[in-house]
């Protein structure tokens, strides 16, 4: 989490016109930042019982603050959904010609059961370097750092060369239900309208030194598919129960399909995050890398290291392997 919102927060300034000779990590002992973090993080966004026009209100406010205008800022959302509300903020740039930069994230995050938590998925905890609480990465980093980047460029006085628009909205999660963006395009195109946009789905890579090296780009989308399965047989009597039955064989059938393991299948998009990576990382995931590249890993049941996990994930290879 340090690292990613550390890029972020590099990309940020270098964006904004700034051009740092060196990028330092982010700091996160700063008050200000930690304290908007918190702030988003512990409003609850849930769909069932909370309200995404509650967060944007209060990014809203941390601007108002700052000094950007009202005027320059709106909170939309369907007649019908009030709480499903979508910050949309403006930095005006020097040059109105331009189309601006957008800044895109979503507030809204997915249900969470405090009986199934550890900790309070609504209070933030820090604990060894890691940030705990629900959807802090997925996707309240990336929109709190966009929304400080506005906050801190405003308060410095910094006057960008376009427009830069932060767009804060709501039903990433549920879109099935309701997502603001499709919305928003449909109902109010100018809030979205830019010449370029940055969105989650991407990660990045810092050195020892802090600098950046690598920023991923998402390429593609995993989807799942649903079955429903139904067994009969001619049936019999609750006294004379039959050793093979629908249950046993559903049961059975449900466990080889537990132990199956797919095989790995690399598109191009894939192959060429894993070609480029292994020349920036250590020598043995380099060549769990190449490994996989080749064909051969966890096809005749190679273990890769967890350590390794997050590169797979980064090329959007959902697998399931035998270190879990």
């Amino acid at each position: 989490m340090r690292q990613q919102m550390a890029v972020m927060l590099a990309v940020g300034l270098m964006l904004g016109g700034a051009q740092p000779t060196t990028a330092a990590p982010a700091d996160f002992s700063d008050p200000a930042f930690r304290a908007l973090f918190k702030q988003l993080v512990e409003i609850n966004t849930t769909r069932s019982v909370a309200s995404c026009t509650a967060a944007a209100s209060a990014m809203r406010e941390r601007l108002l603050a700052a000094g950007l205008p009202a005027a320059d800022m709106q909170i939309l959302a369907p007649a019908d959904r009030p709480q499903d509300g979508a910050l949309i903020a403006v930095l005006r740039g020097r040059d109105a010609s331009l189309k601006p930069l957008l800044l895109l994230a979503h507030i809204d995050v997915v249900e969470a059961k405090r009986a199934d938590w550890n900790r309070d998925p609504f209070t933030l905890v820090e604990e060894n370097g890691w940030f705990y609480a629900r959807e802090v990465s997925d996707d309240k980093a990336m929109a709190a750092v966009f929304t400080d980047n506005l906050v801190r460029y405003r308060s410095e006085g910094y006057v960008p060369r376009r427009s830069i628009k932060l767009a804060l909205t709501c039903g990433e999660e549920t879109a099935e239900i309701f997502n603001s963006v499709d919305w928003l395009i449909r109902t109010h195109p100018q809030a979205l309208d830019a010449t370029f946009a940055l969105n989650e789905g991407a990660g990045g890579e810092l050195d020892a030194h802090g600098k950046p090296v690598a920023l991923q780009v998402q390429a593609g989308e995993k989807v799942y598919q649903d079955f429903s399965l139904s067994l009969s047989d001619d049936g019999g009597h609750s006294s004379r129960p039959k050793k093979i039955n629908p249950i046993t064989r559903l049961s059975a059938a449900l466990v080889r399909i537990g132990a199956y393991q797919f095989p790995i299948a690399v598109n191009d998009a894939a192959g060429g995050y894993f070609t480029a990576q292994a020349t920036q990382v250590a020598p043995q995931v380099a060549a769990d890398m190449r490994a996989v590249l080749a064909g051969i890993a966890l096809r005749h049941g190679a273990k890769l290291a967890t350590r390794n996990l997050r590169h797979f994930e980064h090329a959007g290879m959902e697998l399931e392997s035998p270190w879990q």
